[in-house]
């Protein structure tokens, strides 16, 4: 089996901010990860990322938010996404330039 894209989709939120999202299947998990499944969620505001859960080959699955990177326990593409979109929803409530 090769690497299959799954998802590729930008949400624009606003004028200033923007999410990308782009997730593929792999025939074999990433060096740190259990899974196969390769990602990158990114929130962006002004032109910063300000949100991006990841899972780049060495390091696992993370997320990276407020400038510190926290360990996240990937379950499934879909509670990726939604705990993704529950941080983006957080974000926006908290801060208004996004």
């Amino acid at each position: 089996m090769k690497a299959r894209e799954l998802l590729r989709r930008r949400i624009v939120y606003s004028a200033h901010s923007f999410a990308e999202l782009v997730l593929w299947q792999l025939p074999q998990p990433l060096p740190g990860s259990m899974h196969s499944y390769k990602y990158r969620l990114a929130f962006v505001v002004r032109g910063v990322c300000v949100l991006r859960y990841d899972n780049e080959a060495g390091k696992g699955d993370h997320r990276h938010c407020r400038g510190k990177e926290q360990a996240f326990e990937f379950e499934s593409p879909e509670q990726l996404i939604e705990a993704f979109q529950r941080d983006i929803a957080r974000y926006r409530r908290e801060n208004r330039d996004a």
